[in-house]
C-alpha cells in the first residue's frame, strides 16, 4: 500500500505526523492491503488562525484495485481525532463497496426446482 500525506499551510506537516498516520491505516486496513492500492490523506485546518470548533478536516482517498475511489472526510477540534472519524468513516465505506462487488443485488437469480414443488395428489 502506498500511503501520501498532505497538509495545508495551516497545519505542521512532521515525521511524527506521517509516522502516527501511516501507523494507523496499516494496523486498520492490514486484512484488505492486497486490494487497496493507495492512500492519500489530506489536513487542513479549515478556519487558520482564527481557530473554532471542529475546524480540522481530514480527507482520505482510498484506492482499491479494479475499483473506483472511494473518498471520505471528517471534521474534529484536533488532527487525531480527525483521523479517527475518518478512518472509521473509510472502513464502513470500504466494507460496503467490497460487498456490493462480492455480492451485487442484481445477481443471477436462483430457482426452485419446478418438480419438486408439484406435489402428487390423487383424488
Amino acid at each position: 500500500m502506498n500511503i501520501e500525506i498532505r497538509t495545508d499551510k495551516n497545519i505542521q506537516n512532521s515525521d511524527r505526523l506521517i509516522s502516527y498516520v501511516r501507523a494507523e491505516l496499516n494496523q486498520e486496513f492490514q486484512r484488505h492491503s492486497e486490494r487497496i492500492t493507495h492512500f492519500s490523506v489530506h489536513f487542513s485546518d479549515e478556519n487558520g488562525d482564527k481557530g473554532g470548533d471542529d475546524d480540522i478536516k481530514c480527507m482520505i482517498e482510498a484506492r482499491p484495485a479494479g475499483l473506483k475511489p472511494v473518498v471520505v472526510t471528517h471534521r474534529a477540534h484536533n488532527v487525531d481525532t480527525a483521523v479517527h472519524g475518518a478512518i472509521d468513516r473509510l472502513k464502513r465505506s470500504l466494507e460496503h463497496t467490497f460487498e456490493k462487488k462480492e455480492n451485487p443485488r442484481g445477481g443471477q437469480l436462483e430457482f426452485a426446482d419446478a418438480d419438486a414443488d408439484i406435489a402428487d395428489v390423487d383424488d
